[in-house]
């Protein structure tokens, strides 16, 4: 113990500047941290399109459904997937209407459809 206050001693700026600099490092991991999440959220508070307004507005009045989020993701003008989550999707007969009716109103293949259960 002695050896090591010793050492600290006599190599206090060696100490002082490792110190400085995993303060340095947290700061701007703490600071890289706040930005990523500001982005995530301003991704996530975009508005809807009309595309995934329309199929909003289509799945949450038909029966057993309920509450509806739809998320359309498109590349150069093609629909490359679809992600739904709504209260109704825990039924089974449920999921069935959901499948066939966004297949049918995008003319999409149902492989790039996910049906997810919306938390109570």
């Amino acid at each position: 113990m002695r050896k090591a206050l010793d050492w600290v001693k006599e190599n206090k700026k060696i100490v002082i500047a490792v110190a400085l600099i995993i303060i340095i490092l947290f700061a701007l991991y703490f600071i890289n941290k706040g930005s990523q999440s500001q982005t995530a959220a301003t991704v996530f508070t975009q508005e809807k399109s009309a595309t995934e307004q329309k199929l909003i507005n289509i799945l949450s009045s038909m029966d057993g459904v309920g509450t509806t989020d739809v998320m359309v993701n498109e590349r150069d003008g093609e629909i490359t997937g679809v992600v739904i989550v709504c209260r109704g999707a825990d039924n089974i007969m449920t999921r069935n209407n959901i499948l066939n009716a966004v297949s049918t109103a995008l003319n999409i293949d149902k492989k790039i459809i996910a049906i997810y259960s919306m938390e109570i």
